[in-house]
């Protein structure tokens, strides 16, 4: 493995980890916003999704093509359970919930010139409906 592609391997890492560290401290490691139609969800759900995102584990290429791990979604089932397991049929499928991570300058003015060093980078989780992305 060259040198520029093992750096460029170490730097996907990083970023997963400081992700990962993100989802699990969210509000703390990051700034959280959830939109209008997951705030409509009963807080019983929202506090199942959250802890939902912050265990997530579910990462695949299609999903996380870049190996970052800074999207998810999260499935309600018709039996009103939540799971990271996307539903085999359609009918089996209530809500979806998606997640998003994204890369700011710490004054959140612009896009973050580099999201591996956590020095210049400030993380933005947003939760939303999949309907509202």
């Amino acid at each position: 493995m060259s040198a520029t592609l093992a750096s460029q391997c170490e730097r996907t890492a990083l970023i997963a980890r400081l992700n990962d560290r993100a989802r699990q401290a969210m509000g703390l490691a990051c700034t959280a916003f959830v939109t209008v139609g997951f705030r409509s969800l009963l807080d019983a759900d929202q506090s199942r999704v959250r802890e939902l995102i912050e265990t997530y584990d579910a990462f695949d290429e299609d999903s996380d093509p870049h190996g970052e791990r800074d999207f998810g979604a999260v499935y309600q089932l018709a039996d009103g359970r939540w799971t990271t397991e996307r539903p085999r049929a359609r009918d089996d499928e209530r809500e979806r919930v998606f997640w998003k991570l994204d890369y700011y300058d710490r004054d959140l003015r612009f896009g973050s010139d580099d999201p591996a060093n956590p020095a210049v980078t400030r993380r933005v989780l947003t939760i939303m409906l999949a309907q509202e992305y």
